[in-house]
Protein backbone atom coordinates (compact mmCIF):
# COMPACT_ATOMS: atom_id res chain seq x y z
CA UNK A 1 0.00 0.00 0.00
CA UNK A 2 1.36 3.40 -0.99
CA UNK A 3 1.91 5.96 1.78
CA UNK A 4 -0.58 8.84 1.65
CA UNK A 5 1.82 11.40 3.10
CA UNK A 6 5.22 12.27 1.70
CA UNK A 7 6.97 13.59 4.80
CA UNK A 8 10.08 14.26 2.72
CA UNK A 9 8.25 17.16 1.08
CA UNK A 10 6.72 19.17 3.94
CA UNK A 11 6.91 22.78 5.02
CA UNK A 12 5.84 24.85 8.02
CA UNK A 13 5.28 28.50 8.83
CA UNK A 14 5.01 30.01 12.30
CA UNK A 15 2.54 32.88 11.97
CA UNK A 16 2.82 36.06 14.03
CA UNK A 17 0.69 39.19 14.04
CA UNK A 18 1.98 42.64 13.24
CA UNK A 19 2.80 45.18 15.99
CA UNK A 20 -0.88 46.16 15.87
CA UNK A 21 -1.96 42.51 16.48
CA UNK A 22 0.68 41.10 18.88
CA UNK A 23 -1.64 38.39 20.26
CA UNK A 24 -2.21 36.89 16.81
CA UNK A 25 -0.23 33.63 16.62
CA UNK A 26 -0.48 30.35 14.77
CA UNK A 27 0.99 27.96 12.27
CA UNK A 28 0.51 26.54 8.79
CA UNK A 29 1.62 23.05 7.72
CA UNK A 30 2.03 21.98 4.10
CA UNK A 31 2.48 18.28 3.35
CA UNK A 32 2.64 16.60 -0.03
CA UNK A 33 0.20 13.70 -0.41
CA UNK A 34 -0.63 11.32 -3.21
CA UNK A 35 -3.52 13.64 -4.12
CA UNK A 36 -1.94 17.08 -3.76
CA UNK A 37 -0.72 19.29 -0.92
CA UNK A 38 -2.55 19.02 2.40
CA UNK A 39 -2.68 22.42 4.09
CA UNK A 40 -3.54 22.90 7.76
CA UNK A 41 -3.77 26.36 9.31
CA UNK A 42 -4.60 27.28 12.92
CA UNK A 43 -4.45 30.77 14.46
CA UNK A 44 -5.60 32.51 17.63
CA UNK A 45 -5.83 36.16 18.62
CA UNK A 46 -7.67 37.31 15.50
CA UNK A 47 -9.44 40.67 15.77
CA UNK A 48 -13.21 40.23 16.00
CA UNK A 49 -16.22 42.50 16.24
CA UNK A 50 -18.18 39.98 18.38
CA UNK A 51 -21.39 40.19 16.35
CA UNK A 52 -23.18 37.37 14.58
CA UNK A 53 -23.23 39.39 11.36
CA UNK A 54 -19.74 40.86 11.60
CA UNK A 55 -16.80 40.67 9.26
CA UNK A 56 -14.78 38.03 11.10
CA UNK A 57 -13.60 36.41 7.87
CA UNK A 58 -9.96 36.69 6.89
CA UNK A 59 -8.16 36.20 3.57
CA UNK A 60 -5.10 33.95 3.49
CA UNK A 61 -2.54 33.93 0.68
CA UNK A 62 0.93 32.62 -0.10
CA UNK A 63 3.10 35.59 -1.11
CA UNK A 64 6.25 35.61 -3.27
CA UNK A 65 8.46 37.48 -0.81
CA UNK A 66 10.50 35.57 1.72
CA UNK A 67 10.49 37.96 4.67
CA UNK A 68 7.86 39.17 7.13
CA UNK A 69 9.41 42.64 7.20
CA UNK A 70 8.40 45.95 5.70
CA UNK A 71 8.09 49.65 6.38
CA UNK A 72 5.90 51.93 8.55
CA UNK A 73 3.13 52.07 5.91
CA UNK A 74 3.10 48.30 5.25
CA UNK A 75 4.71 46.27 8.03
CA UNK A 76 4.83 43.21 5.75
CA UNK A 77 5.75 44.94 2.47
CA UNK A 78 8.59 42.51 1.83
CA UNK A 79 6.09 39.68 1.37
CA UNK A 80 5.52 41.17 -2.12
CA UNK A 81 2.55 39.98 -4.23
CA UNK A 82 0.74 36.66 -4.37
CA UNK A 83 2.61 33.53 -5.39
CA UNK A 84 1.53 33.32 -9.03
CA UNK A 85 4.03 31.36 -11.17
CA UNK A 86 1.54 30.85 -14.03
CA UNK A 87 0.45 34.52 -14.24
CA UNK A 88 -3.21 33.67 -13.58
CA UNK A 89 -5.91 36.19 -12.70
CA UNK A 90 -7.09 36.34 -9.07
CA UNK A 91 -8.49 34.06 -7.53
CA UNK A 92 -6.56 31.53 -9.61
CA UNK A 93 -3.08 32.45 -8.33
CA UNK A 94 -1.28 29.39 -6.97
CA UNK A 95 -1.11 31.26 -3.64
CA UNK A 96 -4.83 32.00 -3.34
CA UNK A 97 -6.33 29.94 -0.53
CA UNK A 98 -9.71 29.57 1.21
CA UNK A 99 -10.68 32.21 3.75
CA UNK A 100 -10.60 31.73 7.51
CA UNK A 101 -13.87 31.97 9.44
CA UNK A 102 -13.45 32.74 13.13
CA UNK A 103 -14.85 31.00 16.17
CA UNK A 104 -14.29 33.70 18.74
CA UNK A 105 -10.76 34.91 18.14
CA UNK A 106 -9.62 31.55 16.73
CA UNK A 107 -9.75 29.99 13.29
CA UNK A 108 -8.54 26.86 11.59
CA UNK A 109 -8.77 25.39 8.14
CA UNK A 110 -7.64 22.23 6.41
CA UNK A 111 -7.83 21.66 2.67
CA UNK A 112 -6.16 19.95 -0.26
CA UNK A 113 -4.70 21.85 -3.22
CA UNK A 114 -2.96 20.90 -6.45
CA UNK A 115 -1.74 24.46 -7.12
CA UNK A 116 1.68 23.86 -5.53
CA UNK A 117 3.83 21.32 -3.71
CA UNK A 118 5.57 22.31 -0.48
CA UNK A 119 9.05 22.57 -2.05
CA UNK A 120 7.71 25.29 -4.40
CA UNK A 121 6.68 27.57 -1.52
CA UNK A 122 9.68 27.14 0.79
CA UNK A 123 11.27 30.59 1.12
CA UNK A 124 7.96 32.37 0.54
CA UNK A 125 5.48 33.75 3.10
CA UNK A 126 1.92 33.09 4.21
CA UNK A 127 -0.09 36.23 4.97
CA UNK A 128 -3.39 36.75 6.79
CA UNK A 129 -5.29 39.87 5.76
CA UNK A 130 -7.77 41.90 7.85
CA UNK A 131 -10.65 41.48 5.38
CA UNK A 132 -12.14 38.61 3.46
CA UNK A 133 -11.16 37.88 -0.13
CA UNK A 134 -13.95 38.92 -2.53
CA UNK A 135 -12.57 36.44 -5.14
CA UNK A 136 -12.93 39.11 -7.81
CA UNK A 137 -10.96 42.33 -7.32
CA UNK A 138 -7.50 42.33 -8.93
CA UNK A 139 -4.88 41.60 -7.88
CA UNK A 140 -5.67 40.51 -4.30
CA UNK A 141 -9.41 40.29 -3.76
CA UNK A 142 -9.67 43.59 -1.83
CA UNK A 143 -8.43 41.68 1.20
CA UNK A 144 -7.00 44.71 2.96
CA UNK A 145 -4.28 45.18 5.54
CA UNK A 146 -1.74 42.42 6.15
CA UNK A 147 -2.20 41.60 9.84
CA UNK A 148 -0.07 38.46 10.25
CA UNK A 149 2.74 36.68 8.46
CA UNK A 150 4.84 33.53 8.57
CA UNK A 151 7.98 32.60 6.67
CA UNK A 152 7.64 29.16 5.06
CA UNK A 153 10.48 26.76 5.85
CA UNK A 154 11.21 23.17 4.87
CA UNK A 155 10.59 20.50 7.51
CA UNK A 156 13.73 18.45 7.97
Amino acid sequence: MKSYLNKNNSAIAVINGSEKYPDLKGYAYFTETDDGTAVSIAVRGLPTDNSMCGSDIFAVHIHDGGSCTGNPEDLFADTKGHFNPYKCEHPFHAGDMPTLFTAGKKASAAFLTDRFVPSEIVGKTIVIHKSYDDMHTQPSGASGEKIACGEIKAVM
